[in-house]
């Protein structure tokens, strides 16, 4: 083994020169002083007096100072003391370690000759003395003669503690988490194990590889000038002695354990060596003296002895600080540098005068006491400005590498990986690039790396990205169209059956790693039918055959057993396969519409007509159209994508089954009919089926927008079948409407729909005019047949058809409105006789609607023409307010008098009569005040009489006013002039009276 260590090391001497200078090195870290709290101009107090300081230390506690008196100090991230205390009395403090709370210390004092062990509970503070409570205080002594502590090493579950002496002795501690919580003695220590011996060979470092999932066992490093051994702590074969890993030493100081706690770092002059349990690990050529190593983090700290700088220097910081210098031989520097033995980078790399005194990480940074007391702290950049710096110089397997070590999210990792593509893409590197986009898959859009590779150079790369995202199941229907799309532009059959038949490969696995439905309507025919995929079947004859017979024969075929098939899909077809097909398809769809149970189609014999078939115009019912809301652009074509049809409603569709029924076979159209025997009928009264909404007819309103013949006969033929209404004179024989429970709301407005839309069809005038007009005015006359009275409003207003307005306006109350369109139309002079048509609607009306006649009085005085023909009828309206009291004589004045039209010969005799049955009313009021006057003041003297004590009354009364006896003593009299025998007053007589 030492040949072989020996050849190692002259090969990584050799190499050093060049491999040193070869580690990219960056500036990954800032570096600034501490000043102190209190005086910002120097550092912290504690480090004036740095040669005093034996060691410092890293903690939970903060940063731990200990200095050649026996005093130890804990600072809190200000550097400011926060508990001090003497540890080792008149003596000093070589060694501090901590783990959880639980402080080691070794040291020596005056009154001892050994080194002192003692352990301190930095969580458990004496309240009298102030330290934190003293656990042990033991005397580490093996033999007469004492040796000083070279190192030492703490588990971190405290369970072994180990010291390493500078005789070449290790000392192992087994167990010393128990012994700390079983025993309070101050002595209570476990017995010292000697693991190691030698005495030419000094101890120069110790370290624990802490157990793991996959060794659970606990080994020990240990470091001498010129070997590291492994010695098994603990775990199945513990006990034995220890094993020489690597015939390779260092010196004190340059050794530490790695920041996994898996291997140990030996930092020789030529190189840097990772040993492991099983021997030598890793080696990283670095040329240089090395004073010490330390551990941050995943870095690696190096501290190199002080030196002259040169200009000749091979280390560029070396020359870069000689640079900068004016005097740069005055004095020497220490170089302390940075590395990331992972990712093989220097992080950072710069000079100290007057020598570093120790190296602390603390607080996720990295401190730097150098000899004259001054503290430097360099803090990591952050990971975004890290990633940066690597961006602009292209080191993005580098970054990657970073942000592994960094343990990146899975999002920010594919943003590396995104990049990293970009640039390969810019530099032509397309395969490259896309093993990088490959990546990014479930963090990326899609979209972004497919806009790259839509060049038809680079559709293989396109390939390679679209299987994954549908391996990874993440592709959706258009992602499936394009692979399926470039597959056959590239021609390969063989990757697109093989694409195809992974659905039976993974039916029993799961779903489907991509939309089987897209699959089927980019490939063919076979995969619709194989897979029972009837309604792709069905679209694939239309859009792609243009084989409508075919289309009608499937549809007519679900109509047996698959209705809702047949209606949803009708819905979406109807209008390609009307125009194809019109009489059949029309049939088909009042078939569907009327008809509750499964239906039995009659075979079609029609010539398909060549294509593509022309357009119907529509010019005449524009207001159809808007009603459908419907545009030109939308007009039929035989042919219409599934993609540009509007699915039907769900509300309007029928509920389907989930079951296995969706997988039928078009050949169904051949079983029987005859439905199964249906089973005896229960004693009790079963209950009462549910309302059923039956199919609406609206669904297919918008197909017979070129075909508004069929559209007529399609409204019709429904409302008769299915509801038993009709306008046909004369009219059809009735017929027995099914009794079946429907939504009576749904059904309702189907049939509003229905009507509405014939209406709007009859007065479009398409075919006979008269017969059209006819059954418009037949519809709105009907009390059964149910339509919306606004919505036939304003079709009779935008048509012209007066007879169906004034039909409306009298059903719906609405009298005035037919008196003013008639003075409108008047007005107009475009209607002949439109006054009279006032005069006898007013005759008509008037007796319920007294209303009418001041507002046809207007009507009949605003133009001396209507005057001249109409006088009579004044006089008769004249007459009729008159007798009826509708407005009084001066509001009639009033409404004559607003123009020059009526003159006082036109009202003579109706004044003359007014003025005559004035007077007589004002002589009766006269008579009647006067006899009021002679009654009233009658009365008053009465009263008067009745008031004045002083006039004597005389009573001339012989009867009793209550039984008409003759009137005897005793007697009582009123001034009222009734008088009664005193037995027949009584109470409520008397207050009656």
């Amino acid at each position: 083994m030492n040949p072989a260590s020996s050849t190692l090391a002259t090969i990584a001497a050799g190499a050093s020169t060049n491999a040193g200078s070869a580690w990219r090195q960056f500036s990954f870290f800032d570096v600034f002083p501490v000043k102190d709290v209190h005086d910002l101009d120097s550092p912290p107090d504690i480090f004036k007096i740095t040669p005093e300081i034996s060691t410092v230390a890293s903690s939970s506690a903060g940063v731990i100072v200990a200095d050649i008196h026996g005093s130890l100090h804990i600072l809190n991230q200000e550097f400011e003391s926060i508990n001090s205390w003497v540890a080792h009395v008149g003596g000093r403090v070589t060694h501090v370690i901590e783990r959880k709370g639980i402080l080691v210390t070794l040291g020596e004092e005056d009154s001892v000759r050994s080194p002192l062990l003692k352990i301190w509970d930095l969580g458990a503070i004496d309240k009298k003395a102030g330290p934190p409570q003293l656990l042990r205080s033991v005397k580490i002594q093996l033999g007469n003669r004492p040796h000083p502590v070279s190192t030492v090493a703490l588990s971190e579950s405290l369970s072994h503690l180990v010291i390493g002496l500078g005789d070449g002795t290790v000392l192992l501690y087994r167990h010393l988490d128990q012994s700390l919580s079983t025993s309070t003695a101050l002595t209570s220590v476990p017995k010292a194990r000697t693991v190691h011996e030698s005495l030419t060979e000094p101890i120069t470092g110790l370290g624990f590889k802490e157990p793991t999932e996959e060794n659970p066992a606990l080994f020990l490093f240990v470091v001498t000038t010129n070997r590291v051994l492994a010695y098994q702590v603990s775990g199945k074969g513990s006990g034995g002695p220890p094993v020489v890993v690597d015939e390779i030493g260092c010196d004190l100081g340059c050794v530490t354990m790695d920041w996994r706690a898996k291997d140990i770092v030996v930092a020789r002059d030529e190189a840097i060596y990772l040993c492991g349990t099983d021997g030598r690990g890793a080696c990283y050529a670095y040329e240089g003296h090395k004073s010490s190593v330390h551990s941050h983090l995943n870095y690696l700290v190096i501290v190199s002895p002080p030196f002259v700088p040169s200009a000749s220097a091979a280390s560029a910081t070396v020359r870069n600080f000689v640079a900068r210098s004016a005097n740069p031989g005055d004095s020497d520097i220490t170089k302390v540098t940075v590395f990331d033995l992972e990712n093989k980078f220097v992080a950072y790399s710069g000079p100290f005068t007057q020598g570093v005194r120790e190296i602390v990480s603390q607080w996720g940074k990295i401190y730097i006491l150098t000899m004259d007391g001054k503290l430097s702290c360099l803090q990591e950049k952050s990971t975004a400005s890290k990633l940066d710096m690597l961006y602009r110089k292209s080191l993005y397997v580098l970054a990657l590498n970073l942000a592994k070590t960094q343990q990146l999210d899975e999002a920010s990792v594919a943003d590396i990986h995104r990049q990293y593509g970009d640039h390969l893409y810019l530099k032509g590197d397309y395969d490259g690039a896309m093993q990088q986009f490959v990546k990014t898959i479930g963090n990326l859009q899609p979209s972004y790396v497919i806009r790259k590779f839509l060049d038809a150079q680079r559709i293989h790369n396109l390939v390679t990205y679209l299987q994954e995202l549908h391996s990874l199941g993440l592709a959706n229907s258009d992602h499936t169209t394009l692979l399926l799309n470039t597959y056959t532009k590239l021609k390969d059959v063989s990757r697109l059956n093989s694409f195809i038949r992974t659905e039976s490969r993974r039916m029993d696995d799961g779903e489907l790693p991509f939309d089987l439905e897209t699959a089927i309507r980019v490939s063919c025919l076979i995969p619709a039918e194989k897979y029972g995929r009837h309604e792709d079947y069905l679209r694939i004859q239309i859009e792609d055959a243009g084989n409508y017979k075919e289309a009608w024969y499937i549809c007519a075929g679900w109509g047996l057993k698959r209705s809702d098939l047949a209606e949803s899909n009708l819905a979406r077809y109807g209008r390609a396969m009307l125009a194809s097909l019109p009489e059949a398809t029309t049939q088909f769809l009042i078939d569907i519409c009327t008809s509750s149970g499964p239906l039995v189609p009659q075979p079609v014999e029609v010539e398909e007509p060549a294509m593509p078939v022309p357009q119907q115009s529509v010019a005449a019912a524009p207001s159809y159209l808007s009603y459908l809301a419907l545009s030109r652009a939308s007009a039929v074509l035989p042919t219409v994508s599934s993609d540009m049809a509007t699915p039907p409603s769900p509300s309007l569709r029928t509920v389907r089954p989930d079951n296995a029924s969706r997988r039928d076979s078009l050949h169904d159209v051949s079983r029987p009919l005859t439905p199964p025997p249906a089973p005896p009928s229960a004693p009790t009264q079963p209950p009462a089926p549910p309302p059923t909404k039956k199919l609406s007819p609206r669904l297919y309103f918008a197909h017979f927008v070129d075909h508004m013949d069929q559209f007529v006969i399609f409204l019709e033929t429904v409302a008769y079948r299915r509801w038993g209404q009709s306008v046909d004179e004369p009219p059809p024989p009735a017929i027995e409407i099914p009794t079946t429970p429907v939504d009576e709301q749904a059904d309702r407005d189907d049939q509003v729909a229905v009507w509405n839309t014939l209406l709007e069809l009859y007065l479009t005038f398409l075919g006979p005019m008269m017969q059209k007009l006819a059954k418009a005015f037949r519809l709105l006359k009907s009390d059964t047949i149910p339509y919306d009275p606004t919505h036939a409003l304003i079709l009779c207003s935008s048509r012209g058809h007066t007879e169906g307005l004034v039909l409306l306006w009298e059903k719906m109350g609405m009298y005035e409105e037919i008196l003013r369109f008639w003075m409108d139309r008047d007005k107009e002079g475009a209607t002949p006789g439109a006054s009279a048509h006032v005069v006898s609607h007013v005759k008509m009306y008037g007796a319920q609607h007294p209303h009418l006649y001041p507002l046809v009085l207007r009507f009949l005085t605003s133009t001396p023409e209507l005057l001249e023909r109409h006088r009579d009828d004044v006089k008769e309206v004249l007459e009729h307010i008159n007798d009826e009291g509708i407005i009084p004589p001066l509001g009639v004045i009033q409404v004559l008098s607003r123009n020059n039209v009526a003159s006082v010969g036109l009202v003579k005799e109706y004044l003359l009569a007014r003025i005559k049955e004035a007077r007589s009313e004002i002589s009766s009021d006269q008579e009647l005040i006067k006899s009021y006057r002679v009654e009233t003041a009658a009365k008053l003297q009465q009263v008067e009489d009745l008031a004045n004590p002083e006039n004597p009354r005389v009573f001339h009364v012989t009867r009793c006013s209550a039984c008409g006896g003759q009137l005897d003593l005793p007697s009582v009299h009123f001034m009222c002039s009734h008088s009664y025998h005193q037995r027949c007053v009584s109470p409520p007589s008397a207050s009656t009276a």
